[in-house]
């Protein structure tokens, strides 16, 4: 494979926002006696908010406005920014290859929580363009945001290589007939929850 083209996810690919994400999820939750297990929630990494929210809900048979948890939900993520860092295995990767190599960001996040967070950590200005779920109808696992990816930078998807730290995000990646590496043979996040005894 001649790689002409990086793609990566956002969190827990690029910077530790995972158990930031997971805490707000809590914390919105908990308002309705709810809560959500963590191995769980890493099982629907790469879904947006709104999905998961109406997953989530659905099951426990809550009605909700999706759109008003969702929001809540982000809002409680963002005034936990400031706590994030950077995934420097991957970001080093990325750092390497800034100005040789076209290279974008493909995440299940919203375009203005991930421009933020990108925006915080200092690395917004390192790619080429952002992909966001904003952008696509059908998200992870489908290939969507990967091929929509590949065709703003310009390269071919079979010449793409992607970095994901989620079972859907790995599962687009092989749809979208695309070289991925597993974030989490490289680096795990702090878990939130005790593991069950």
């Amino acid at each position: 494979m001649e790689l002409r083209g990086l793609i990566f996810d956002c969190d827990g690919t690029l910077v530790d926002t995972m158990p930031a994400h997971l805490e707000a999820w809590l914390e919105t939750l908990a308002d309705f006696n709810l809560t959500l297990d963590e191995d769980r929630f890493y099982a629907m990494g790469g879904w947006p908010t709104k999905t998961v929210a109406k997953a989530l809900f659905d099951e426990a048979g809550i009605p909700i406005d999706v759109d008003e948890i969702a929001l809540h939900k982000e809002t409680l993520y963002l005034k936990r920014l400031a706590d994030v860092t950077l995934i420097e295995p991957i970001v080093s990767i990325a750092r390497e290859y800034r100005g040789k190599l076209p290279m974008a960001v493909a995440t299940g996040a919203s375009r203005s929580v991930c421009e933020r967070t990108l925006n915080i950590v200092g690395i917004r200005d390192w790619f080429d363009v952002l992909v966001t779920s904003d952008d696509v109808t059908r998200h992870k696992p489908e290939p969507d945001i990967f091929l929509e990816s590949a065709r703003k930078i310009g390269v071919q998807p079979a010449n793409c290589r992607v970095y994901e730290d989620a079972d859907p995000g790995i599962e687009a990646a092989r749809r979208a007939g695309m070289e991925f590496v597993d974030v989490r043979t490289i680096y795990r996040p702090r878990r939130v929850t005790p593991l069950p005894r």
